[in-house]
Order: C-alpha cells, then sequence, then structure tokens
C-alpha cells in the first residue's frame, strides 16, 4: 500500500513579478513537479495561494497588444478582450488564466486549478 504524501501550502507574493515567470513556478508547484514522489499520473501537488497579484509586472506592450479571444461557437460569436480590460477589471484573472495554459491538457488539470487562490490586496 502506497504512503500518500501530504500536501503543503505554498504562499507567493506577487508584488514586481513577471506574469509568465510566475505562472510557470505556480504550474509546477500544482503538478508537484518539486516533490521526490512526483508521478504524472497522480495529482500530488500543492496547494498555491498568490497575494498581491494586482502588483504583477507586465513587460513590454503586452497591455495594449495582448488579446484573449472566446468564441460561443456561434457565428459572429468571436469575443476578444485586451490585457488591459482584464488587468483593470480583475488582475488575478490574467494570472490564472497563465497558468492554466501552462498546465497539462489533461483530466488533472481543473482539480489542480482549484487549488490555486489568488488574492488582488
Amino acid at each position: 500500500m502506497a504512503i500518500k504524501a501530504p500536501r503543503g501550502k505554498t504562499q507567493i507574493d506577487a508584488t514586481g513579478k513577471s506574469v509568465g515567470r510566475l505562472a510557470s513556478d505556480i504550474a509546477r508547484l500544482l503538478q508537484g513537479k518539486h516533490k521526490p514522489t512526483y508521478v504524472p499520473n497522480k495529482d500530488e501537488g500543492d496547494f498555491v495561494e498568490v497575494r498581491n497579484a494586482a502588483k504583477v509586472k507586465v513587460t513590454g506592450r503586452k497591455l495594449e497588444q495582448k488579446v484573449y479571444y472566446h468564441y460561443s461557437g456561434y457565428p459572429g460569436g468571436m469575443k476578444t478582450k485586451k490585457l488591459q480590460s482584464v488587468m483593470s477589471r480583475n488582475p488575478g484573472e490574467a494570472l490564472k488564466r497563465a497558468v492554466k495554459n501552462m498546465l497539462p491538457k489533461n483530466r488533472l488539470q481543473k482539480d489542480r486549478l482549484k487549488r490555486l487562490t489568488i488574492h488582488n490586496d
């Protein structure tokens, strides 16, 4: 019988960190790749709590140029949002989208994202 490793809780301060670099670190922690017991088909990652998501750094001209797309499935149903409007409304959403895109696209993705909490202090 295998002994299940206890899940830790990691707190990260996002002040002054780049969105992409922070998202890759968070994705690694959610998957459990930092543990010696890592197995790709098991979900043994940590809980991750991110503080100060509003103070995250966006480099280059991404605020004006980066666009998020959402398609409803209907003709003419393509919706677009610029990063600047997403950051002004909810800066945690931009970080959450970045983390989601860095996680593997499989059945474990939804449960891993549930362990991520983002605070915009």
